[in-house]
Protein backbone atom coordinates (compact mmCIF):
# COMPACT_ATOMS: atom_id res chain seq x y z
CA UNK A 1 0.00 0.00 0.00
CA UNK A 2 2.76 2.44 0.92
CA UNK A 3 4.57 1.77 -2.38
CA UNK A 4 1.55 2.91 -4.39
CA UNK A 5 1.23 6.03 -2.27
CA UNK A 6 4.87 6.88 -2.99
CA UNK A 7 4.26 6.30 -6.71
CA UNK A 8 1.29 8.69 -6.67
CA UNK A 9 3.29 11.35 -4.80
CA UNK A 10 6.11 10.95 -7.34
CA UNK A 11 3.69 11.42 -10.25
CA UNK A 12 2.20 14.48 -8.55
CA UNK A 13 5.64 15.98 -7.98
CA UNK A 14 6.80 15.30 -11.55
CA UNK A 15 3.54 16.53 -13.08
CA UNK A 16 3.39 19.78 -11.12
CA UNK A 17 7.08 20.72 -11.20
CA UNK A 18 7.55 19.95 -14.91
CA UNK A 19 4.37 21.85 -15.77
CA UNK A 20 5.30 24.89 -13.68
CA UNK A 21 8.73 24.93 -15.34
CA UNK A 22 7.25 24.92 -18.86
CA UNK A 23 4.61 27.47 -17.89
CA UNK A 24 7.09 29.93 -16.34
CA UNK A 25 10.02 29.52 -18.73
CA UNK A 26 8.17 29.15 -22.03
CA UNK A 27 4.39 29.62 -21.84
CA UNK A 28 3.81 32.81 -19.90
CA UNK A 29 6.60 34.75 -21.65
CA UNK A 30 5.06 33.83 -25.01
CA UNK A 31 1.58 34.86 -23.88
CA UNK A 32 2.67 38.06 -22.14
CA UNK A 33 4.98 39.21 -24.94
CA UNK A 34 2.74 37.95 -27.75
CA UNK A 35 3.64 40.67 -30.28
CA UNK A 36 7.40 40.34 -29.96
CA UNK A 37 7.12 36.55 -29.89
CA UNK A 38 5.04 36.66 -33.08
CA UNK A 39 7.94 38.34 -34.86
CA UNK A 40 10.56 35.97 -33.42
CA UNK A 41 8.86 32.56 -33.67
CA UNK A 42 10.00 30.06 -36.28
CA UNK A 43 7.35 28.66 -38.63
CA UNK A 44 8.87 25.34 -39.77
CA UNK A 45 5.69 23.96 -41.35
CA UNK A 46 4.60 27.25 -42.99
CA UNK A 47 1.28 27.33 -41.13
CA UNK A 48 1.62 31.04 -40.44
CA UNK A 49 3.27 32.60 -37.44
CA UNK A 50 -0.06 33.34 -35.73
CA UNK A 51 -1.19 29.70 -35.83
CA UNK A 52 2.27 28.44 -34.90
CA UNK A 53 2.46 30.76 -31.89
CA UNK A 54 -1.11 29.88 -30.93
CA UNK A 55 -0.22 26.18 -30.93
CA UNK A 56 2.88 26.86 -28.85
CA UNK A 57 0.89 28.90 -26.32
CA UNK A 58 -1.74 26.15 -26.11
CA UNK A 59 0.98 23.55 -25.50
CA UNK A 60 2.92 25.68 -23.03
CA UNK A 61 0.12 27.44 -21.10
CA UNK A 62 -3.16 25.51 -21.36
CA UNK A 63 -1.67 22.00 -21.25
CA UNK A 64 0.54 22.65 -18.19
CA UNK A 65 -2.46 24.09 -16.33
CA UNK A 66 -4.49 20.96 -17.16
CA UNK A 67 -1.59 18.80 -16.04
CA UNK A 68 -1.15 20.66 -12.74
CA UNK A 69 -4.82 19.99 -12.03
CA UNK A 70 -4.49 16.40 -13.21
CA UNK A 71 -7.17 16.79 -15.88
CA UNK A 72 -6.64 14.79 -19.10
CA UNK A 73 -3.01 14.45 -18.06
CA UNK A 74 -1.85 11.95 -20.65
CA UNK A 75 -3.55 13.86 -23.44
CA UNK A 76 -2.21 17.20 -22.18
CA UNK A 77 1.37 15.85 -22.18
CA UNK A 78 1.27 15.16 -25.92
CA UNK A 79 1.28 18.76 -27.25
CA UNK A 80 4.25 19.60 -25.03
CA UNK A 81 6.08 16.57 -26.39
CA UNK A 82 5.21 17.61 -29.96
CA UNK A 83 6.65 21.08 -29.35
CA UNK A 84 9.87 19.49 -28.06
CA UNK A 85 10.12 17.16 -31.07
CA UNK A 86 9.51 20.06 -33.48
CA UNK A 87 12.15 22.16 -31.71
CA UNK A 88 14.69 19.33 -31.79
CA UNK A 89 13.95 17.95 -35.24
CA UNK A 90 12.89 20.93 -37.32
CA UNK A 91 13.76 24.27 -35.74
CA UNK A 92 17.08 23.66 -33.98
CA UNK A 93 18.65 20.74 -35.87
CA UNK A 94 22.08 22.30 -35.38
CA UNK A 95 21.91 22.00 -31.58
CA UNK A 96 24.46 19.72 -29.98
CA UNK A 97 23.28 17.32 -27.30
CA UNK A 98 24.50 19.82 -24.70
CA UNK A 99 22.52 22.66 -26.24
CA UNK A 100 19.44 20.47 -26.63
CA UNK A 101 19.52 18.96 -23.15
CA UNK A 102 16.62 21.08 -21.83
CA UNK A 103 14.35 20.01 -24.69
CA UNK A 104 15.38 16.37 -24.25
CA UNK A 105 14.75 16.61 -20.51
CA UNK A 106 11.27 18.02 -21.11
CA UNK A 107 10.60 15.26 -23.62
CA UNK A 108 11.68 12.65 -21.07
CA UNK A 109 9.63 14.19 -18.23
CA UNK A 110 6.43 14.60 -20.22
CA UNK A 111 6.91 11.21 -21.85
CA UNK A 112 7.07 9.72 -18.37
CA UNK A 113 3.88 11.57 -17.43
CA UNK A 114 2.17 10.38 -20.63
CA UNK A 115 3.05 6.80 -19.67
CA UNK A 116 2.36 7.08 -15.93
CA UNK A 117 -0.71 9.30 -15.98
CA UNK A 118 -1.85 11.68 -13.27
CA UNK A 119 -1.75 9.32 -10.33
CA UNK A 120 -4.21 9.39 -7.46
CA UNK A 121 -3.77 13.06 -6.54
CA UNK A 122 -5.71 15.06 -9.12
CA UNK A 123 -8.91 17.00 -9.51
CA UNK A 124 -11.68 14.49 -10.12
CA UNK A 125 -14.04 15.15 -13.00
CA UNK A 126 -17.79 15.00 -12.39
CA UNK A 127 -19.28 11.54 -12.92
CA UNK A 128 -21.08 12.48 -16.15
CA UNK A 129 -17.75 13.53 -17.73
CA UNK A 130 -15.76 10.46 -16.70
CA UNK A 131 -15.57 7.46 -19.02
CA UNK A 132 -17.72 4.55 -18.05
CA UNK A 133 -15.74 1.43 -17.17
Amino acid sequence: MKRFLTFDVALLFLRVTASVLVLLVHGLPKAIHYTSQLEAIEDPFHLGKTLTLGCAIFAEVVCPLLMIAGIATRLAALPIMVVCVVALGFVHREWTLGEAQFAWMLLIMFGTIAIGGAGRYRIALPRFVQRQA
